[in-house]
């Protein structure tokens, strides 16, 4: 093997390798605690979240994770999911503004939900489940500030939050972003729109369907008029031949 070829060989080797370890850091980095589904209707009723947290150290594991939740635009009947080997304690806050619902006026909100107990082993995470029982209406986002503590006494913060147009900070929260709801007008909008494609689909193959059938009278027409001319060359041939 050549000396160049040779060279040629480490070059690419050692390329490979930076590239991986770009790659690497960029995963590592890009591991933080996020929530799932990424958003939700504003005022969605009887649903869940995930909350997703990655263990990122090498050698210790996560032991506790702490998660608050907003008081400003509060959850309204929080439930935690039981977690094999986690003990969840959901702590409650009273609202500075009760929200009023069908069922009564809401004081209090869960506000911190603290798992602790488990362990989460290095290059492995674990998801937390909530259910809720309805979300807020009245803001865009929601924002879930995470404290994650590992074996070694490390404390991760999880709370920073982006600007508008900022890239992402190094250690942001789980954020949920709150969508428009469906309302029962945009429903009618929608059944109209479909009704009347039905309509204007109905119709056009009811035009094919007719110009169809007039294509089919009209070649069963021309069919009758072929015959009726071919008996009648058949009848002035056989009359010729009795003449002669």
């Amino acid at each position: 093997m050549s000396r160049a070829h040779t060279a040629l060989r480490r070059a690419g080797l050692g390329t490979a390798l930076a590239a991986t370890a770009v790659l690497t850091a960029a995963g590592v980095a890009s591991a933080h605690v996020t929530v799932h589904p990424e958003s939700y209707a504003k005022g969605a009723t009887d649903g869940a979240l995930s909350f997703r947290v990655p263990d990122e150290s090498d050698t210790a594991s996560t032991t506790k994770v702490q998660l608050f939740l907003p008081t400003d635009h509060p959850l309204l009947g929080v439930l935690v999911s039981p977690h094999d080997g986690w003990t969840a304690k959901v702590t409650d806050t009273k609202l500075k503004t009760p929200v009023k619902t069908d069922d009564g006026t809401i004081t209090d909100a869960v506000s911190e939900i603290t798992w602790t107990g488990g362990k989460i082993a290095p290059g492995h995470y674990e998801d937390f489940d909530v259910a809720f029982g309805q979300l807020p209406d009245d803001t865009a986002q929601l924002t879930f500030k995470t404290l994650q503590t590992y074996s070694d006494g490390k404390v991760v913060r999880w709370i920073e939050e982006a600007a508008k147009g900022d890239e992402e900070p190094e250690n942001p929260a789980p954020v949920l972003k709150l969508t428009a709801a469906t309302t029962p007008s945009d429903t009618a909008a929608a059944s109209g729109t479909a009704a009347r494609t039905a309509s204007k689909t109905s119709a056009a193959a009811a035009k094919a369907a007719a110009s169809d059938s007039t294509a089919r009278g009209l070649g069963v027409a021309g069919l009758v008029v072929g015959v009726l001319g071919l008996a009648a060359g058949v009848f002035a041939v056989l009359r010729g031949r009795r003449t002669r």
